[in-house]
């Protein structure tokens, strides 16, 4: 039998149905043990072992050295479109478009994380990330307000309730030991809604049928979050910072309330109330109240894209600015490429259209080669924050190793753990 044609893609193509495999030779793709062995020829003289270093951070990156601002996008140019299927879609959506769990999922094979003690310490290891200080002092406030449950304490009159690593605080952990699934909780998909990227942690969930939340957004793991940022799960992927902390965070919120042309008097009194107690609460504990702080303008110099969600990215760049070169797609084209795949009426068809984006993985493989691996995230996060279940095949081969590259092995497994549960349900519980 005459040997098949290889494919041109070799061994980095994302095609898996069976005609395709039938008709073309396929290499084995190399471990990431093989190209740790092996490294290719380094670009420039950046030394690559450096961001693969255990416990180094941007920070350590960074330093004192100023990063050049760069150009701002407008971030409605990134936001939800009329291309933008996977957020317009969302409300319409059913149980079925959710990724499907087999009978073996594989969160449900590892013991769960322990227990300790040491509130902070438990955190850690079930979310794999510390909370600030603000997180902590913040569920004092609440205490202050409802004793018993401050996990409730804003549920009467904003309408909010504390979830996430806060459900520790709150104990709602203790001898839960199968969930409604009848499976083992896994902290990392605990309150992760749809469109949140493992740079989000969730901790306040509304009651609104749009699914707002707020959340801690950090760039790196091993670092505490740079900002609160608040979505919608229902309607877009946008992330939109609120301050650099949760009092913060709530007050912007009230204060948008309080503009509405819909709020009553009685309604407008209670959380004018609500208000002042939270800024006495947080100037006592001197935490800024500001939609921006200096940490976050610090933090938009070192910012090298918008990305589709407009939080933007942070990754380490050495002297020579190597470590990210741009996806070489305008937003609007991206979104063009990712609709095309997502809407295919056919298996064939989807085929065709992936391979614009096939091309561009290519491009992503030699810059990775280059150190260069910001470009990888950067092409994951905007196929993560269009969504559609078509394109988490190409999430899985681009995000877990770029976050493996970039030395985020936190984030690594929470979107691998994503992929394989990723849910537009408004119940997120793991807990439930």
């Amino acid at each position: 039998m005459a040997s098949k044609p290889q494919c041109k893609y070799g061994a980095g193509c994302y095609r898996k149905n069976a005609q395709h495999l039938k008709e073309f030779y396929h290499p084995k793709m190399k471990s990431d043990e093989d190209d740790h062995e092996q490294p290719e020829k380094k670009k420039k003289k950046m030394v690559a072992e450096e961001p693969k270093q255990k416990g180094a951070t941007i920070s350590d990156f960074f330093g004192k050295k100023k990063v050049d601002d760069k150009d701002e996008e407008d971030v409605s140019d990134v936001g939800p479109s009329s291309t933008s299927s996977g957020a317009a879609a969302f409300l319409n959506s059913s149980p079925k478009d959710d990724a499907e769990e087999s009978p073996d999922d594989e969160d449900d094979d590892d013991d769960m994380p322990s227990s300790p003690e040491d509130l902070k310490e438990n955190i850690k290891r079930k979310f794999l990330v510390e909370m600030p200080d603000d997180f902590y002092d913040f569920w004092e406030f609440c205490k202050s307000k409802n004793s018993k449950h401050p996990e409730d304490a804003m549920s009467k009159d904003l309408g909010f309730q504390l979830v996430g690593p806060y459900d520790i605080l709150a104990g709602k952990h203790k001898g839960v030991k199968r969930n409604r699934r009848g499976k083992r909780p896994n902290f990392l998909l605990h309150w992760r809604y749809y469109y949140d990227p493992p740079e989000f942690q969730t901790v306040v969930k509304s009651d609104d049928k749009n699914l707002f939340h707020l959340g801690y957004f950090r760039d790196d793991p091993a670092e505490l979050p740079v900002f609160v940022g608040a979505n919608k799960a229902a309607d877009s992927y946008i992330i939109t910072q609120k301050g650099n902390n949760i009092f913060a965070a709530i007050k912007l919120v009230i204060d948008e309330r309080l503009k509405s042309k819909d709020i009553d008097a009685g309604k407008k009194k209670k959380l004018q109330n609500f208000q002042e107690e939270l800024q006495d609460f947080a100037d006592s504990k001197k935490y800024p109240l500001d939609m921006k702080t200096k940490s976050m303008k610090d933090r938009d110099k070192k910012v090298v894209c918008r990305t589709f969600h407009g939080a933007g990215m942070v990754v380490p760049l050495d002297e020579n600015e190597v470590g990210y070169r741009e996806v070489p797609e305008e937003p609007a084209d991206l979104k063009k490429m990712f609709k095309a795949v997502v809407e295919a009426k056919s298996e064939s068809d989807r085929d065709k259209r992936m391979e614009a984006i096939q091309e561009i993985v290519t491009l992503v493989q030699f810059a990775n080669d280059e150190c260069d691996y910001g470009e990888g995230l950067e092409l994951g996060l905007d196929l993560f924050s269009y969504g559609g279940e078509p394109l988490h095949s190409i999430i899985s081969h681009l995000l877990p190793l770029a976050y493996q590259l970039l030395g985020r092995h936190e984030y690594s497994q929470i979107i691998e753990a994503h992929l394989r549960r990723r849910s537009r349900s408004a119940n997120l519980s793991e807990l439930e």
